[in-house]
């Protein structure tokens, strides 16, 4: 069964359906598909990887185990349930493959790397890792997963890197439930900017090129986490809450103060207007300062309080540290702060379009399993569409060279009548 759903065009597009389209659609399966077979000893296994990639790729209701298995024209969920919980494969060797895809086909320097987490809704206490916690998917406490995610922000697209599933507490000190549950008994408890800084760890060894790290004040509030990037000369632009202090230069020495009084200080000429990147509506305009801080820095490197403040509103304010070599323009850090909706959209259209909460696995092994292969879809897709955007820029831009050459020759633009 073959990717010919409309739902899934690259690119987004509503365009008519080639052949040749889906040909190349499939041609990318297949490679995607050859990638992560190594991981997979028996051929039964190999083609229910591919089977599952299909079924999160297709245009069917809910990704759960019964809807998969009817599209992969099973009569029972058993076959794909067994590959979920039971069979021999690695989810993290295929997370690995994942992280080669994407820096391979959107790999680049100036990548800029998100962190955030999200909540998947769950009944019952069997689930693992699930108790009543804040789900930013809900905006509420709820019964809930959490679980933490890297990705990957470049101008072609925004796509995963890796995952982790936060265990509460409760869970870690319970090995009895933890081993029910199928958690290995070295994982420990960690928090989530403990667990982004191993999302982070395994994204700088793993040779991932990126130029700045983004987060929301969940992460950017962790001393270890930011210490960490900074021994590593790895920039960033984390959010901060209201009530941080940080050191800046006063006229009568350092003073350590909060985020809010730094920001009243500024006068009306040290804000500029700065777009934060295209928005639904077009530019995300606000206004913008970097205040320097004292923060000790490695040489050539500077700490500054970014602060983005709104024009419809100037009382609402946001914090952002910033920790970037020193001759860093504001412009750039604006950029960084405006990319961080990136991840955002991943988690909307990896729950919209590649099932990545439909799934109905209660083990840790198959937690991860669904997860990786959801994000493994989502990068196809997203690599599908970068080249499809990039095919159609370079075919627009060689029809105006061509134009431009026509018109160099003498020919018009304008259409003429035939004449006899």
């Amino acid at each position: 069964m073959g990717l010919t759903r409309s739902e899934q065009l690259p690119h987004g597009s509503a365009q008519a359906v080639s052949a040749a389209d889906v040909g190349r659609w499939e041609a990318a399966l297949a490679e995607v598909h050859g990638r992560i077979s190594q991981h997979f000893a028996r051929s039964e296994m190999r083609q229910r990887a591919l089977a599952y990639l299909r079924g999160l790729l297709s245009g069917i209701d809910r990704k759960n185990g019964w809807q998969l298995a009817e599209f992969a024209g099973d009569a029972t969920p058993d076959g794909m349930q067994d590959f979920l919980n039971r069979a021999p494969w690695d989810a993290d060797a295929v997370r690995d493959d994942l992280r080669a895809y994407v820096v391979e086909r959107l790999g680049d320097t100036g990548a800029v790397v998100v962190v955030d987490e999200t909540g998947f809704l769950k009944k019952g206490t069997k689930s693992v890792g699930v108790q009543r916690q804040y789900s930013g998917t809900a905006g509420r406490v709820e019964n809930c997963q959490v679980g933490v995610f890297l990705t990957y922000a470049v101008a072609g697209g925004h796509t995963y890197l890796d995952r982790a599933l936060y265990l509460p507490r409760r869970w870690t000190d319970d090995r009895a439930r933890c081993r029910e549950a199928g958690v290995p008994d070295k994982v420990a408890f960690a928090t989530k900017p403990q667990l982004a800084q191993q999302l982070l760890a395994r994204a700088v060894d793993g040779g991932v090129p990126f130029g700045w790290v983004t987060a929301d004040c969940v992460y950017g509030a962790d001393p270890e986490l930011r210490q960490w990037l900074e021994a590593q000369q790895r920039p960033y632009v984390l959010a901060v809450r209201k009530d941080t202090y940080l050191a800046a230069p006063h006229p009568t020495g350092v003073w350590r103060e909060s985020v809010q009084t730094l920001a009243a200080r500024v006068p009306a000429t040290g804000w500029q207007r700065l777009s934060a990147g295209a928005g639904a509506k077009g530019p995300r305009w606000y206004d913008w300062t970097a205040v320097p801080l004292a923060e000790p820095a490695p040489p050539g490197w500077a700490l500054w309080l970014l602060v983005r403040r709104s024009l419809t509103d100037p009382t609402q304010l946001a914090y952002y540290r910033v920790f970037a070599p020193a001759e860093t323009a504001l412009t750039a850090m604006v950029g960084v702060a405006g990319t961080r909706w990136t991840v955002e959209e991943c988690l909307e259209t990896g729950k919209g379009e590649v099932g990545l909460d439909e799934y109905e696995v209660r083990r840790w092994a198959g937690w991860h399993r669904h997860i990786t292969l959801a994000l493994l879809a989502h990068a196809y897709l997203t690599v599908l569409r970068a080249h499809a955007a990039a095919a159609e820029e370079a075919a627009a831009k060689g029809g105006t060279q061509r134009l431009a050459a026509r018109r160099r020759q003498g020919h018009s633009r304008t259409l003429r009548p035939y004449c006899r």
